[in-house]
């Protein structure tokens, strides 16, 4: 499998994470490579840059049940806002298989040990990432990292396939422009269908956090946009009861208190996002007591002392001749995710001035 991985900062050394965090038997990789693409939407790479990683001195890993596995540290430089192509090969592969449906990066599978072919013919083609946590990447003695954990909005629903254009790209592209903010990466920990509260495609987000938010490494800040699948999964079978909103809104803002306590006990700030408008939903259906639900979060999120810092999120893309609904230049159509364009504006929304040190 050849899985093309977008970066966001520069650095001289560079080492992969494998997860079996699903997993419910022992993963073995024989051999895993890295290289640089020819193209984010291609199997193709650049022979030449082919490398092979090791593990624990050994060119193949077994990676326990519910665990992740760091490969060795490789001399391997690479530019700020490049892209890394990562294969790997398994004898059989796994019955469960630790993955993330929502890559908006197209992979590819062949049969057979190819991991160092400079190309793949006729290869079976998914939209998944699979195996493959993350790219740590060492960069300068100042660098950091910032995690942003999310549901689909950060995880880039509606963006473009192989494009690179989340908000969190947007981001990690603006942080390149400016000196100050150079040395930092930015973590994209968001999963579509995530929730606060419940479980959805992945574990909710309290359940995740010391593996999404503490241990990625050298976190230094932590954007959290989480809560409308909550808001709109309460009343998604119909209308229910002014004191299960008034419950709901409760669980959600001692949630938020959850992971701000959690990220200061490691010296984290948090920075809060606004949830979104999305009334029309063809998904969720919100009616006016959702949105005053929604409300009423928001008001907590911008009220100073709880969050370190908020991005208003809502504020920058609502319209503001009908406030529960996205703006129509940045809805991608399904009235709850954005479009390109609408991420485009979240990204260049969150102030480079949150991150000088």
């Amino acid at each position: 499998m050849r899985q093309i991985f977008h970066l966001s900062v520069a650095g001289r050394k560079l080492r992969i994470k494998v997860s079996n965090a699903f997993g419910t038997a022992a993963l073995h990789l024989t051999s895993v490579h890295i290289a640089r693409p020819r193209a984010t939407d291609s199997p193709a790479i650049d022979p030449a840059s082919d490398r092979a990683l090791s593990f624990a001195g050994a060119p193949d890993v077994t990676v326990p049940p519910g665990a992740e596995f760091l490969s060795d540290p490789i001399d391997y430089p690479v530019d700020a806002l490049s892209d890394l192509a990562v294969t790997f090969h398994l004898d059989d592969a796994p019955e469960v298989e630790t993955g993330h449906p929502g890559s908006r990066a197209t992979s590819y599978v062949v049969h057979g040990n190819a991991v160092g072919a400079a190309n793949f013919t006729a290869p079976e083609k998914v939209e998944h990432w699979y195996q493959i946590a993350e790219v740590d990447v060492h960069g300068a003695p100042v660098a950091g990292s910032i995690v942003a954990l999310g549901d689909s909005i950060t995880d880039g629903h509606a963006s473009t396939t192989n494009g690179n254009d989340r908000w969190t790209d947007v981001l990690a592209k603006r942080l390149q422009q400016s000196p100050a903010t150079r040395t930092l990466g930015v973590v994209n920990k968001g999963i579509g269908g995530n929730h606060l509260l419940t479980d959805g495609l992945g574990p909710n987000a309290l359940a995740r956090f010391d593996r999404d938010v503490l241990a990625p490494s050298g976190v230094h800040w932590l954007i959290v946009l989480e809560g409308v699948n909550d808001l709109g999964g309460l009343t998604q079978n119909g209308e229910v009861s002014a004191a299960q909103h008034a419950d709901l809104v409760h669980r959600i803002i001692a949630s938020y208190q959850q992971i701000i306590e959690r990220a200061h006990a490691h010296g984290i700030p948090v920075i809060g996002g606004t949830i979104m408008p999305f009334a029309g939903s063809d998904y969720y259906h919100p009616g006016p007591l959702t949105e005053t639900d929604r409300q009423a979060i928001n008001t907590w999120i911008r009220t100073p002392g709880h969050f370190d810092a908020v991005v208003d999120f809502d504020a920058v893309m609502r319209d503001p001749h009908q406030p529960d609904r996205l703006l129509p230049a940045y809805d991608c159509g399904d009235h709850l995710h954005p479009s390109p364009a609408g991420y485009r504006a979240m990204g260049e929304a969150i102030p480079l001035s949150l991150f000088k040190r």
